[in-house]
C-alpha cells in the first residue's frame, strides 16, 4: 500500500479520482487500451472490464498510422484498430455513449496530427461534449500545447496532461508541471512503450526528484507490466500506468469469447498490490 501523500485540491474528475485514492492511502491504477482493438464493437466491453478489475482512470488510445512513441505491441494494436475502422470520431463516440456508465475519468492518449487535422477548437469542443476528461498528446510539448490546444481544452473543462522523463531538464519539468492539469505523466523509460523485465534502478530516486518540483499527482508509465512492478512503482508514485501488457493480452485472446473476463482478471491481479 502506498503512503498517504499531500496533493493539491482536486480539479475535475481526474483530480477527484486521485483524491479518492489518496484518501484510501493508495496509488491510482491507470490502464491503457487502444480503442478499436480488436474491434470497435468489442471496445466498450473491454472498458467495462478495466473498471470491474479496478481502474481508477482509463487511458484510451486513439489509433494513429505512425505511433513513434510506442513499441511493437501498441504499434500492432494501432494497425489492427485502423483496419477495423477506428478513427478519432469513432473513439469520441465510444466515450460519449459509455463515459457515464463507466464512472471513471477517460484520458485520450493521442498524437497531435489527428487533432490538428480536425482543428483544435473543433476537437476541444467535441472532446468536452463527448465526456473526455483529459487529453495527452504524446508528441506535443508544453510550449506548443500552450499556444492553442491547452487554452481550447481548459475553456471547456478538459485537462491537459504532459509527459516528462528522466532525461527532462529542471526547466522542462517545471514547464510541464506548471502547464499540466489532472496529473503529470512520468515515463519510466526514455525510449518507447513496451513491457520490460525490470524497472530502471534509479526510478524511485527520479520520481522523488520530480515530485519535489510538481504540484500535481505524478503517474508513472512505460515498461510496467507485472503486479510486482506495480507495487514497486506505487511506493513512490501517485499513479501507475500499465499499457503494453494489457494490449498484448487483447492481441493474444482476441478470438476468445471470454476476452473481457480475462482482461478483468488481469487488471485485478495488477491492482492487488495497491489494495494491501
Amino acid at each position: 500500500m502506498s503512503p498517504l501523500r499531500k496533493r493539491p485540491a482536486p480539479r475535475g474528475a481526474i483530480g477527484a479520482a486521485f483524491s479518492r485514492c489518496s484518501q484510501g492511502k493508495r496509488s491510482a491504477f491507470i490502464p491503457f487500451l487502444v480503442a478499436g482493438d480488436p474491434s470497435l464493437e468489442a471496445t466498450p466491453d473491454l472498458l467495462r472490464a478495466l473498471v470491474a478489475g479496478g481502474a481508477d482512470v482509463i487511458e484510451l488510445g486513439v489509433a494513429f498510422s505512425d505511433p513513434i512513441a510506442d513499441g511493437p505491441t501498441i504499434q500492432r494494436a494501432s494497425h489492427r484498430a485502423l483496419v477495423a475502422g477506428s478513427s478519432l470520431s469513432a473513439v469520441l463516440g465510444i466515450v460519449e455513449r459509455h463515459r457515464e456508465e463507466l464512472g471513471v475519468p477517460i484520458v485520450l492518449f493521442t498524437y497531435y496530427n489527428p487533432v490538428h487535422a480536425r482543428g483544435v477548437e473543433v476537437f476541444a469542443a467535441q472532446a468536452a461534449d463527448s465526456g473526455v476528461d483529459g487529453v495527452l498528446c504524446v508528441d506535443l510539448p508544453p510550449d506548443e500545447g500552450l499556444l492553442e490546444l491547452q487554452p481550447a481544452l481548459e475553456e471547456r473543462g478538459v485537462d491537459s496532461i504532459y509527459l516528462i522523463a528522466a532525461t527532462s531538464t529542471r526547466e522542462r519539468i517545471d514547464r510541464a508541471a506548471a502547464s499540466s492539469n489532472g496529473f503529470v505523466y512520468y515515463t519510466a523509460r526514455s525510449d518507447v512503450t513496451g513491457e520490460r523485465d525490470d524497472l530502471i534502478p534509479t526510478l524511485a530516486r527520479e520520481v522523488r526528484r520530480v515530485r519535489r518540483r510538481v504540484r500535481l499527482p505524478v503517474a508513472v508509465g512505460f515498461g510496467i507490466s507485472t503486479p510486482e512492478q506495480v507495487g514497486e512503482v506505487a511506493r513512490v508514485a501517485h499513479g501507475v500506468v500499465v499499457g503494453s501488457s494489457l494490449v498484448r493480452l487483447v492481441e493474444e485472446n482476441a478470438a476468445e469469447a471470454d476476452l473481457a473476463a480475462r482482461l478483468e482478471r488481469r487488471v485485478g491481479e495488477l491492482t492487488a498490490p495497491l489494495l494491501r
